[in-house]
């Protein structure tokens, strides 16, 4: 029997933990909503903070969408929906699975068909990696804060600096991925074309320069709405571009 990994089991395997997830955000909402009445909250201003919530929730999924279709092709619909509906994101997702692939011969999207091995291999770096942070929070969480606050309180300024350097380095780390085929136009590889690694790099462009544009929107114009899906437009803008950059660079 060969193995899918869109097999009927996954969807239900996936489905259970999603449906788990879904279930707590409607206990809680439901508590919450008694709650409110039992201390006398404004229930218009409740109806209408649940519908503005609803309707900026609408960006964010779309870029989880996204995410989803963009996995699918070489891990199918289940893992990456899994993944992407509890904890996980794009960015992690997509070099957690090349890293798994790339170690096994293989590259993401270039792959149709995986053995059940393979498959498990892929899911067990994907989801024990993001583990990681679950665990590791409640470790240092409160001591790496109670660490911050003593220096904000003594120099609110290397404070300002040591927090944007953290964010900064963990930034590098996703940027750097980005570039890392670029030595394809001096170390070329059998089947690519020599310029293929600047493919990645010009798609990152044209996101950033949409995501510019998005923030010139919302500062000339005021647009606030720009704000909640400046995210999606720049991935979908990126990902349609790298269609022609493809066909450009080869």
């Amino acid at each position: 029997m060969t193995f899918s990994v869109n097999h009927p089991l996954l969807y239900l395997l996936t489905a259970i933990p999603v449906a788990a997830v879904l279930g707590q955000s409607v206990y809680f909402l439901v508590k919450a909503l008694r709650r409110s009445r039992e201390i006398g909250m404004d229930q218009k201003k409740i109806r209408k903070t649940i519908r503005t919530a609803a309707v900026f929730t609408i960006a964010p999924a779309v870029s989880i969408v996204i995410s989803v279709i963009t996995l699918s092709k070489s891990l199918g619909i289940p893992l990456p929906w899994l993944r992407l509906s509890v904890v996980g994101s794009l960015s992690y997702e997509a070099i957690a699975a090349s890293n798994a692939l790339s170690a096994m011969g293989l590259e993401l999207g270039k792959v149709s068909q995986l053995t059940a091995q393979q498959y498990v291999n892929i899911t067990l770096v994907m989801t024990i990696s993001i583990l990681v942070g679950i665990w590791l929070v409640p470790l240092i969480g409160k001591r790496l804060l109670g660490g911050m606050s003593k220096l904000g309180a003594k120099d609110a300024k290397w404070a300002d600096i040591f927090q944007n350097a953290m964010f900064i380095g963990m930034i590098s780390a996703f940027v750097g991925f980005v570039f890392c085929d670029i030595s394809r136009l001096w170390a070329p590889v059998a089947g690519f074309s020599p310029t293929s690694g600047l493919i990645p790099v010009c798609v990152m462009a044209v996101s950033a320069l949409v995501m510019l544009l998005c923030g010139l929107l919302l500062k000339l114009f005021k647009w606030h709405w720009v704000n909640d899906y400046a995210l999606p437009i720049s991935l979908v803008v990126g990902m349609v571009s790298a269609i022609p950059i493809t066909a450009w660079l080869g």
